[in-house]
């Protein structure tokens, strides 16, 4: 299952980037504050963070990675533990597994993506054998 991970690589493109995110973690599309909603170099960084799912750390950049033997099942249940351990309403899990799913269905394994508030865009492609560079 392609799934949407937390990375370092192409830390740098913009000078606000920033990885406080385990290499690799689940992450997913978090909350954005009243202080970035209208400018996602706004000053809490949020409007353009993805979420790590188990550190609850954020992260600029986000890499498209092939995780073998992880099914549906799995997703909405990494995504609802996540939202329970930080207080969020839960229910929703599993329609939010399914954007991510649909978002990243069609960008290539090695894809890093960045988030501007409402928009996710590719920043590059890496090389399988790249990413161990990283």
């Amino acid at each position: 299952m392609k799934l949407l991970t937390a990375t370092n690589a192409t830390q740098g493109h913009r000078h606000n980037d920033f990885d406080w995110c385990v290499e690799g973690e689940l992450v997913h599309i978090g909350v954005t504050c009243a202080r970035d909603q209208a400018d996602p170099d706004g000053g809490c960084g949020c409007g353009r963070a993805f979420a790590g799912l188990n550190s609850h750390r954020a992260t600029t950049t986000a890499m498209i990675r092939e995780i073998p033997g992880f099914s549906d099942d799995d997703y909405v249940l990494a995504i609802r533990s996540s939202l329970e351990q930080q207080g969020y309403d839960s229910s929703y899990a599993e329609h939010e597994a399914a954007e991510l799913r649909i978002l990243v269905r069609d960008w290539p394994v090695g894809a890093i993506v960045e988030r501007r508030l409402n928009e996710i865009v590719v920043r590059e492609v890496m090389q399988p054998d790249q990413e161990a560079d990283t």
